[in-house]
């Protein structure tokens, strides 16, 4: 039988409606209705851009649109995986086939302990020769020998402060023992793992560390890593980087201008005047946070904190141009490279603290971190921004507690814009004052007294605990200089 015709027109209006109305396919993704491809594109966006909050809301209008397309839940899983939210990167991944998607699965089983399931993912991405990741060969290597243990389990004390080494730089050396060796170790925000120097181990091995009297942590997942060039910047020989994946575990505190490193084996409470700042890693390792370096609407930007590099803020030329920086007042300095030249921000807001006036470099290298990461970079921020807060990592390390330095006073107690000079390590010059409040748990420890810049790099070693044999003992790190970081993001 013969249908009306209005009968046919009505339908073919409707179907013209439903594609006006964007619930059609899309032509360039056949699989997803145009209203998934806009979810999806904004949260491509926000991801890219380093907004995690906007990227999880716009992931899961995509997901509810097309809960089964691909390259959907490959995104939902990697914005889950950056915010440490690893069963839940787990699950999105689940079944998804591919090395990009075993990648991800691998990470998150790696970061919960999972270090088996951990190993058959990581293998099986390199088993595609297209994948170049020395981190997951390296894992995996690790993996397969850890069975049976307890990744970062924590015994004897359950909090330890230590005094940290080299008063007057940024740079955040704790004094610790690897294996029972006593060492000195820098707080590295841009690797995920503990990196041990490959002139004394040449493989990945599970090692413990301990910090204080009595803290110990073991089976901690160790890499290797050339730390020569951090130990002649520094005067010192640094024997580890202890990467964001052992900070998180330790629910650790530094303070780097009252000294002070905390480990606790337990969350810690919130600070009572802190600022909470919510951070994301780059595939579930290096951290990354957002600031803003103007007023307007394109001042948000997406940075890179990266503690082993000791300049305080480092912007590509297109990001100083949007803050409205002057760069004709931007001035080389002695000791950094000589491509590189310092200025200060007339705007600089983290999270709700503002420390307008601080300290900036124009020069730095970026194209290594770019290609390390599939998020928008243009600025790196230093150990120098890190030094003038004390840092506490909550939410087991989905966020940080910012404590200012009382000493810095908000915008007023940094550099001012049309100061060409600001001192190079992003803190105020050593006649500054200095001071941090104490350990915030009961037992930690004394206050420690406010640092007093030495007038050169000291040679004796610190003192904590019994004395050991000299030779054993590691020397203090001078000041360092604004330097960038040789390691790449892992």
């Amino acid at each position: 039988m013969r249908r009306p015709v209005r009968y046919l027109a009505l339908s073919a209006l409707t179907a013209l409606t439903v594609v006006a109305c964007g619930d059609g396919p899309d032509a360039n993704s056949p699989g997803r209705s145009q209203l998934a491809d806009k979810w999806l594109s904004r949260a491509q966006q926000s991801y890219r851009s380093g907004d995690a909050e906007d990227a999880s809301v716009a992931i899961e209008g995509a997901l509810k649109a097309a809960p089964r397309d691909r390259e959907t839940r490959l995104l939902a899983s990697r914005i889950a995986l950056s915010r440490l939210e690893f069963e839940e990167a787990i699950k999105l991944s689940e079944g998804l086939e591919g090395s990009d998607a075993k990648s991800v699965r691998g990470r998150a089983f790696w970061y919960t302990g999972d270090i088996e399931r951990a190993a058959d993912e990581l293998e099986d991405m390199l088993k595609d020769p297209a994948v170049k990741d020395p981190w997951a060969r390296d894992v995996a290597k690790l993996a397969r020998r850890g069975h049976g243990r307890h990744p970062f389990a924590i015994e004897g004390a359950v909090v330890a402060a230590v005094e940290m080494p080299g008063a007057g730089g940024p740079a955040l050396v704790v004094p610790c023992e690897l294996d029972g060796e006593r060492i000195l170790a820098l707080v590295a925000t841009n690797f995920g793992e503990l990196m041990v120097d490959s002139s004394s181990r040449k493989e990945p091995a599970w090692v413990s560390l301990r910090f204080g009297e009595s803290f110990e942590v073991k089976d901690v997942p160790a890499l290797t890593h050339d730390l020569s060039g951090i130990s002649r910047t520094l005067g010192a020989t640094i024997k580890a980087l202890i990467g964001v994946n052992v900070l998180r575990h330790m629910h650790v505190t530094f303070d780097r201008r009252g000294s002070q490193f905390v480990v606790r084996k337990d969350e810690p409470m919130p600070p009572p005047e802190a600022s909470k700042m919510p951070v994301f890693y780059a595939r579930g390792g290096a951290m990354m946070m957002r600031a803003s370096i103007s007023n307007k609407d394109d001042g948000n930007a997406l940075l890179f904190v990266d503690s082993s590099a000791f300049y305080p803020l480092a912007l590509e030329d297109a990001y100083l141009k949007r803050s409205g920086a002057n760069l004709s007042t931007f001035r080389s300095e002695p000791g950094a490279p000589p491509s590189w030249k310092m200025g200060s921000l007339p705007y600089f807001k983290l999270g709700g603290i503002d420390i307008s006036g601080f300290p900036a470099v124009q020069g730095a290298p970026f194209n290594d971190y770019k290609n390390s990461f599939d998020v928008e970079l243009g600025v790196d921020a230093g150990a120098g921004l890190l030094s003038v807060f004390r840092v506490t990592f909550a939410e087991s390390g989905k966020s940080l507690w910012l404590e200012l330095d009382p000493s810095m006073g908000g915008p007023g107690g940094l550099p001012l814009a049309d100061d060409p000079h600001p001192h190079p390590s992003g803190a105020p010059a050593p006649s500054a004052p200095s001071g941090a409040p104490g350990p915030t748990e009961p037992g930690a420890g004394a206050k420690p007294q406010a640092p007093k810049p030495p007038a050169a790099p000291k040679s004796e070693p610190p003192k904590p605990g019994p004395t050991p044999d000299p030779k054993s003992q590691p020397p203090v790190p001078k000041a360092a200089t604004p330097t960038e970081s040789k390691g790449a993001a892992r």
